[in-house]
């Protein structure tokens, strides 16, 4: 089952050029694949060419999850006390990914 963290209350996504530009770069690959996967479906293709890019999408999905939350857990590393997680929150939102 799902943990559900309020997102507002843990973080935001701090100017950091290089990582949102990685971050937008997969969720907009996975934007694709899931119109592709769309496509597939409205055009009869089969079963296991849709489940495979099904598959691509999630892990694209996944992948940018993983960057954000490892971008928190460098960023509580580096500001220590003022992390803006604990370290419960931050494991709950990875876990959120699971």
């Amino acid at each position: 089952m799902p943990v559900w963290v309020k997102p507002s209350s843990l973080c935001t996504m701090e100017p950091q050029p290089e990582i949102n530009t990685e971050v937008l770069t997969r969720l907009k690959r996975a934007r694709g694949q899931l119109d592709g996967v769309i496509n597939m479906i409205e055009t009869g293709r089969s079963c296991a060419d849709v489940v495979t890019q099904l598959a691509a999408v999630s892990k694209a999905l996944d992948r940018a999850g993983f960057k954000v939350v490892a971008t928190g857990m460098q960023e509580c590393l580096e500001k220590g006390d003022d992390a803006p997680m604990t370290r419960d929150q931050l494991e709950k939102l990875f876990l959120s990914l699971a």
